[in-house]
């Protein structure tokens, strides 16, 4: 069973869609805990997660971090698993509490 879970691929494609993805991610945590790219920085993102969402403190830091070091550990190829499961993870929960109420877009 294990060896099935840690098998790796050597298809190249898969490999531009971890990086491009992991950009992607990675500049989105980015904008939440740093503040780059014309994001609210860790302060605004945690006052919009906690007064906006509702969301308790310790889970909204834990979305803020699944996007910033799940996008760079796709990016490096670091944990890839535990990356992809971190961000599927923060993702079901955007779609459920978020988007379902307000349409996806």
């Amino acid at each position: 069973m294990f060896q099935k879970l840690l098998r790796t691929s050597d298809d190249h494609v898969l490999t531009l869609l971890r990086f491009v993805l992991g950009i992607v991610f990675l500049a989105h945590g980015a904008q939440k805990l740093l503040g780059w790219f014309g994001g609210p920085g860790y302060s605004g993102a945690m006052s919009f997660f906690t007064e906006g969402l509702h969301i308790p403190a310790v889970f909204a830091f834990l979305a803020i971090c699944a996007e910033f070091l799940g996008g760079l550990g796709l990016i490096l190829g670091l944990l890839g698993r535990v990356a992809a499961f971190g961000i599927f993870v923060e993702m079901l929960v955007a779609v459920f509490l978020v988007h379902l109420p307000n349409g996806f877009f």
